[in-house]
């Protein structure tokens, strides 16, 4: 017998867009973070707040299902990067959907403190926030959220079963034996 949920996954196909790509290339990863930038900057500097809904969604739609329903990540695996002359660089997704999701609480928080307390200082410095964290991982790659995560993996408040490959960085440094095979 199927249970529910597994046959309305396959019917739905729910189970296939609420998913996050593991692995990530990081450069995908950090060219969505540009684009974030670029929308982060557009806020605070062009004074456009209503664009903090746009902020907001594109967190939330890309914590949810990756690139899949965020149209910046869209244009980003689809147009852009294969457009690009680097080599992908796979990375752990789940610190980077971790990030994604910080983005997405700071995100959402400022879309309710702007548009439903007309709080905008509070929304402002939160977009500010995002700024900061996206052009970090942006121009010198490094993921403040996925250094948070590595420090709630090494406190054992995020199990090790999450992430494997985080929890053993051996599975990160070349194999010697296949080298010299190939020499």
């Amino acid at each position: 017998m199927v249970a529910i949920p597994d046959l309305l996954g396959r019917v739905f196909g729910v189970k296939t867009l609420f998913r996050f790509p593991n692995p990530v290339n990081e450069v995908s990863a950090r060219l969505v973070a540009g684009g974030v930038v670029l929308l982060t900057l557009v806020i605070l500097l062009g004074g456009q707040t209503w664009a903090i809904g746009l902020l907001a969604y594109g967190f939330v739609a890309r914590v949810l299902t990756g690139p899949t329903l965020s149209p910046l990540g869209q244009f980003v695996t689809r147009v852009l990067t294969p457009a690009l002359p680097f080599e992908p660089k796979m990375v752990p997704g789940p610190p980077k959907r971790f990030a994604q999701g910080i983005g997405a609480t700071l995100s959402v928080a400022a879309a309710v403190a702007h548009f439903g307390y007309g709080a905008t200082t509070l929304a402002l410095v939160l977009v500010a926030m995002i700024t900061v964290a996206a052009t970090l991982e942006s121009v010198f790659a490094f993921c403040l959220g996925c250094q948070i995560f590595a420090g709630l993996m090494r406190l054992g408040i995020v199990p090790a079963s999450i992430c494997e490959e985080c929890a053993n960085i051996w599975t990160r440094l070349p194999d010697p034996s296949k080298d010299a095979a190939s020499v």
